[in-house]
């Protein structure tokens, strides 16, 4: 097992290794007094591990409560928070109490953000059950729900107690749910870490708790120098900007992760198209997403992509910043003026 330290205004740690899910309550029972728990699921992920994570808990010495909703992005809205908060509220969960977030990203999103609204704000755990969520969304405090305009639109920054990731739940991920963690990790190497980006390309040849550890330490040390996403966090959305658009374009049926694939892939050749990056470096990012079973490519109209990806909240102003692979390893925040986002997306399709 691996324990990252994460220093932000709430230091925590981030355990990644075999088997916590059965030591779970052990470990939050260390943190917390032994009061309720609500453990915040989908109907995919906690009738896998539901079970197992209540007794864990339960035999800590913790009452809890389950809130499961429908799997998918689409019930990643206020709606559901509404109806979370609800149920918190009606069982007299205090601030004492805590909520356990078990599953991919939405789960955790929305269990963060839950956690940071009810009462003014409670603790909570990630309990990541995806690959993406163990290398990227657990980790750093982002939480959020859609709106009908937009992905994460309506959020708060609210830092976990604790992120415990089991990889024994990895082996129940279909394919495209492990394409899309390896999309994210792809992200980091691009970003700044070229031995990472290659042994991601062969991930079947390498340890992959060493890969997701990487990783978490990566965006350990880009959140601890910029919690609250006014400067370098910002490289962290490499891919996201116009992978966003691509998610929304296709009405959410095609999965974050593939999105972000996607948007990494049309940023790299803009970048080259432009001058701005090495030559042959577009073509080495394509060819790794393919290696994982990833797409490069969209058809997708660009009038309607440069329009979703103005509705981005990284927008600011008459500008919105887009993240630019110069070489693998080396990424920069390229402020651009919103008139001219159309002409990126154009050269790198």
């Amino acid at each position: 097992m691996q324990i990252i330290k994460v220093n932000t205004s709430t230091s925590y740690e981030v355990h990644i290794g075999k088997g916590l899910l059965e030591s779970a309550g052990e470990k939050i029972a260390a943190l917390f007094p032994r009061n309720r728990a609500m453990i915040v699921s989908d109907d995919i992920v906690f009738p896998l591990y539901g079970e197992k994570l209540t007794k864990s808990l339960e035999d800590a010495g913790f009452a809890c409560s389950n809130f499961v909703f429908e799997n998918g992005e689409e019930r990643k809205r206020i709606s559901t928070i509404e109806a979370l908060l609800e149920q918190m509220a009606e069982a007299h969960f205090t601030r004492s109490d805590i909520i356990v977030a078990l599953g991919g990203g939405v789960v955790g999103d929305m269990a963060g953000f839950a956690a940071a609204i009810f009462l003014r704000g409670i603790s909570y755990v990630q309990v990541p059950t995806t690959l993406l969520a163990a290398v990227d969304s657990s980790v750093g405090g982002k939480t959020a729900v859609d709106l009908s305009r937009g992905k994460n639109l309506c959020g708060a920054f609210w830092q976990p107690r604790l992120v415990l990731c089991d990889t024994d739940t990895l082996d129940t991920l279909k394919e495209v749910n492990v394409q899309d963690g390896l999309a994210e990790m792809l992200k980091y190497g691009v970003i700044c870490d070229r031995d990472l980006f290659d042994k991601v390309k062969n991930y079947k040849n390498n340890d992959m708790e060493a890969l997701i550890a990487r990783c978490v330490e990566i965006k350990r040390d880009i959140v601890s120098g910029d919690e609250f996403d006014r400067g370098q966090r910002m490289l962290l959305n490499l891919g996201h900007t116009i992978g966003h658009a691509v998610e929304a374009a296709s009405e959410f049926t095609l999965t974050h992760g593939h999105g972000v694939a996607t948007g990494l892939a049309i940023i790299a050749r803009a970048a080259e198209k432009k001058g701005m990056a090495r030559v042959g470096m577009a073509k080495e990012i394509e060819d790794a997403l393919i290696s994982c079973g990833l797409p490069t490519k969209t058809d997708y109209d660009t009038d309607m992509l440069a329009t979703l990806t103005l509705s981005d909240k990284k927008s600011s102003g008459d500008s919105i910043s887009l993240i630019i692979p110069l070489e693998i390893g080396n990424t920069v925040i390229h402020k651009v003026l919103r008139t001219e986002v159309k002409d990126f997306i154009e050269a790198g399709k």
